[in-house]
């Protein structure tokens, strides 16, 4: 079994460390594009052009399925995306994780991109999904970027940032962004008030990962399978995992060795 990730950059990492724990023995392929990050600025025609050179690279080798990690590719490039691929080769999305958060109760905070805050995307989903649960979008400058660079200074920057613009009685954070799920921990506490009930922390790897495996009738296995091979794509050209991607757990727990 084969499973291929696209991302502008290391923000597939959460969701290609949550395949690798479902099933140990796929084979991962993991695309993303360090010539054209960071996608987020550029025009939806130009996102969805990236995005499909991005997923046509994993594609020619024959991934059972194809994960779009990222929620601005999501939200631009997917139906050109299942236009092109599809039946052939199912195509998941990433949607921000606000559905099973406004479930748990809020109130609420959204972090993620100032271009996604206050989009009518992510307004259309709280009003969907959030009705009668109050809701604060926290725009996260830099913070994407900073994760990208691994700079350690700017992310704890841009995080302070954000939770000074956070409200102090949320009791759930959904992080907006796949990049933000590496930093998670980082997040949790600098949000944590003192003697408020643990914050929760609403990502999106792992219903991406599960969703994948039901598309393709796969489910999971034991850990103690041996890790599948990893292939590693940088704008189309074969590649290995940076030192920063190396800098985060998730990037660590797929460098296991490939099986004989």
């Amino acid at each position: 079994m084969k499973i291929a990730l696209m991302d502008s950059g290391i923000g597939l990492l959460p969701a290609a460390a949550a395949v690798r724990r479902l099933r140990p023995d796929a084979h991962l392929v993991v695309s993303s594009d360090p010539d054209g990050v960071p996608w987020g600025p550029r025009t939806p025609a130009d996102i969805a052009s990236r995005a499909l050179d991005c997923a046509r690279a994993a594609a020619a080798l024959r991934p059972d399925a194809l994960i779009v990690a990222c929620n601005t590719a999501s939200v631009h490039a997917l139906p050109t995306l299942r236009a092109e691929l599809e039946p052939a080769l199912p195509v998941v999305g990433t949607v921000p994780a606000i559905k099973p958060a406004a479930a748990d109760g809020g109130p609420l905070a959204v972090w993620a991109t100032p271009a996604t805050t206050g989009s009518p995307y992510q307004k259309q989903l709280i009003n969907d999904f959030a009705a009668g649960v109050e809701v604060t979008g926290v725009p996260c400058h830099g913070l994407a970027d900073a994760i990208e660079r691994g700079d350690e200074e700017s992310i704890d920057a841009a995080v302070a940032a954000a939770a000074a613009l956070t409200p102090p009685d949320v009791r759930a954070v959904v992080l907006g962004c796949t990049h933000y799920e590496l930093v998670g921990e980082r997040i949790r506490a600098a949000v944590q008030r003192a003697g408020r009930p643990p914050l929760r922390l609403y990502g999106s790897a792992g219903a991406v990962a599960a969703q994948a495996l039901r598309r393709i009738g796969a489910v999971p296995r034991s850990p103690a399978y041996p890790a599948g091979s990893l292939t590693v794509l940088h704008s189309g050209r074969p590649a290995e995992l940076t030192a920063v991607a190396l800098g985060y757990a998730e990037g660590r727990s797929l460098a296991a060795p490939s099986p004989a």
